[in-house]
């Protein structure tokens, strides 16, 4: 499952900085490191000649060092170093290495100079491999996530030789930055892009057709030919500036190839579906008089043996924390309603779907229990709202709003009870208005 909108730092652990996308302003003082040696005035010591020699000692460093990093927010946290490059200039120890930042998500990773480095605080490395054959064979699965899991959110159904072939592939950001209408976009993940495409670091898209190019320039010359002003597929919602396409991967594979290659770069996956025929994307955008600008996506299965109802969802960063995840979200079950079925998310979740989805969920259970007079049953709340009957059961376990007496679930729904939780869930988004929707499922079409 893919991203949506993050909650606060604090809820998702990546971040332990109040705004940890700020960066730090060219008049903000850098405090030292942690090892720093100070005079009796406060101020930063020179290291004397044995500091210096012994932290030369230890570079270059090697993959898998861990040390402190002084990061965005101007603090040192611990990383690991995941992988390092010789700088074309400089001598035989001028290298830059990228870091994962082990309290964070996988999506801070990033690139650092050895100035950001406390290099009095490396840890001795430690030979992964060995240390596997040691601990590792007589480790749970679960024992393995609780050592890294920050590497292993999503990724739950791997074995650990899946897993480790996973983060070895995908370790390095291969794309830093990409640029979409007129939005400038730091990417999180890697994604597979075609070899061509191995040495950019940024790449420009064209926001209504998805290509994408190596130079400005390409660009530029591209929009002066494309046609599009929206997603080439048929506008199913249109309520006020917000539209919904729903774009068929087998009508238009290489708009959904690019879309999977562009989502790839904000989703921890394991796998880059190539084979769009079997999926439907729906595509959200805000429309002006420019045109209809993409806003996050999720795709669906055309069959689902499973009941799964989505199987990817995005919201693009600049959108992100404005209630387009749960109308994303709102919008999939609302689909299902319309097939006269129950849908489920495709597993595994990511820390931020699983989120968003347990905020859906509780709000719209709650919404009807405080309305409901006398008993209902997790089956009329499944007819209802076309959740499935094992995700309601899961949310309202884990509110303890259920009881299990005589061989059956009761809802136990106290008015102050319902009022805390409904609370504490959060404001439900962007409403989607059923009105609006002109759909015709896919089994009936054609």
């Amino acid at each position: 499952m893919g991203s949506i909108d993050p909650p606060k730092a604090e809820q998702n652990g990546t971040a332990a900085a109040a705004d940890p996308d700020r960066k730090p302003a060219a008049g903000d003082a850098m405090p030292p490191p942690p090892s720093a040696v100070k005079h009796s005035n406060g101020t930063a010591a020179e290291p004397d000649a044995a500091t210096k020699r012994r932290r030369m000692s230890v570079l270059p460093l090697e993959v898998g060092t861990r040390v402190m990093c002084r990061w965005r927010d101007g603090k040192y946290h611990p990383v690991k170093v995941i992988e390092r490059r010789k700088l074309s200039f400089g001598d035989y120890n001028d290298y830059e290495y990228y870091v994962h930042y082990t309290e964070f998500n996988r999506r801070l990773d990033e690139w650092v100079k050895l100035e950001q480095l406390d290099l009095d605080s490396v840890e001795t490395v430690v030979d992964e491999k060995v240390e596997d054959k040691v601990t590792g064979l007589k480790m749970t699965r679960h024992q393995k996530r609780k050592i890294d899991e920050t590497h292993v959110e999503g990724h739950e159904e791997l074995d650990a030789a899946s897993l480790r072939e996973h983060e070895e592939f995908t370790k390095v950001k291969n794309i830093a930055t990409i640029e979409l209408g007129r939005y400038e976009i730091e990417t999180w993940y890697f994604s597979p892009f075609p070899p061509e495409y191995n040495d950019c670091s940024k790449l420009y898209f064209c926001e209504f057709c998805l290509n994408f190019m190596k130079r400005k320039e390409q660009l530029q010359r591209h929009m002066k030919k494309c046609d599009l002003k929206h997603p080439p597929g048929d506008e199913i919602y249109r309520s006020g500036t917000l539209s919904m396409f729903e774009v068929d991967g087998k009508k238009n594979k290489v708009y959904g190839q690019n879309l999977c290659y562009l989502a790839k770069l904000f989703l921890d996956h394991k796998t880059l579906y190539y084979d769009v025929d079997l999926f439907l994307f729906y595509v959200l955008c805000e429309c002006d008089d420019r045109g209809c600008h993409m806003v996050g996506y999720f795709s669906k299965e055309k069959h689902s043996e499973e009941s799964y109802n989505l199987a990817c969802i995005l919201t693009l960063p600049p959108y992100q924390r404005k209630g387009y995840g749960k109308f994303l979200i709102a919008f999939s079950y609302e689909l299902s309603k319309k097939e006269g079925k129950v849908g489920t998310p495709e597993r595994p979740l990511s820390d931020l779907g699983l989120l968003s989805y347990k905020g859906y969920w509780t709000r719209v259970l709650l919404d009807i229990l405080k309305k409901h007079k006398g008993n209902i049953s997790i089956k009329e709340l499944s007819d209802m709202t076309a959740i499935k009957a094992d995700d309601i059961l899961n949310t309202l376990q884990s509110l303890d709003l259920i009881q299990y007496r005589k061989g059956q679930h009761v809802i136990c729904a106290d008015p102050k009870v319902l009022d805390r939780h409904l609370k504490a869930a959060g404001r439900g988004g962007l409403e989607v208005d059923v009105s609006k929707l002109i759909w015709t499922p896919y089994r009936e079409q054609g």
